[in-house]
């Protein structure tokens, strides 16, 4: 694999990892790199991030609705009262990653946030998303970095408000993932297709 563009199976030159399965096709096409917005929808990309780190997004994805059953649709408010019973629930549950820290991080991190004003958690976010212009577009896997400044400075705000589980890598993913970078490749059908 050269890391460039490749003809998925309706020909259209896509990002070579978007290719691997069905379901990336449909994520890479619909979802990634398309801006995402409000605090419940960025808190559930916040703890799929984490559950993902160190593992492969595609187990992620499709277990994603498993995680949104288990999780009360990753609303803050919701999960901000998940008790002691809910931690054992979660972690007899085969339809997500039954990871203590990860499930502890989420917990905790649906408190910190539950105390912020509506539209906090969006507004800080996206403060970090970069100057497109300030950005080469990649022409290559290999041109797209695994970490920013931008995620390294929007990691250590998240962290000194309290939140866990989000280290400058698994913030760059969360900024790809949520439009506030394009990451497609120059030749990619989704380059530019999503607008803020």
């Amino acid at each position: 694999m050269t890391g460039q563009a490749l003809a998925g199976p309706d020909g259209k030159p896509r990002c070579p990892w978007g290719l691997a399965t069905e379901d990336y096709v449909r994520y890479h096409d619909e979802e990634w790199g398309r801006p995402v917005h409000g605090d419940d929808a960025l808190f559930e990309r916040l703890c799929l991030e984490a559950f993902q780190s160190g593992l492969s997004w595609i187990t992620i994805l499709r277990r994603r609705e498993g995680f949104r059953r288990a999780f009360a649709g990753f609303r803050i408010a919701s999960v901000a009262e998940f008790t002691d019973a809910d931690r054992d629930r979660l972690l007899a549950d085969t339809g997500i990653i039954r990871n203590r820290a990860k499930i502890d991080a989420s917990m905790a991190n649906a408190r910190v946030l539950a105390g912020w004003a509506p539209g906090e958690l969006d507004a800080l976010i996206w403060s970090y998303a970069p100057d497109p212009a300030s950005r080469p577009v990649p022409r290559t896997l290999a041109d797209v970095p695994a970490v920013t400044p931008e995620s390294a400075a929007l990691s250590k705000t998240l962290k000194k408000q309290g939140l866990r589980f989000i280290g400058p890598t698994t913030a760059y993913a969360l900024m790809q993932a949520c439009g506030l970078v394009d990451d497609h490749l120059a030749d990619c059908v989704a380059r530019g297709a999503a607008t803020t």
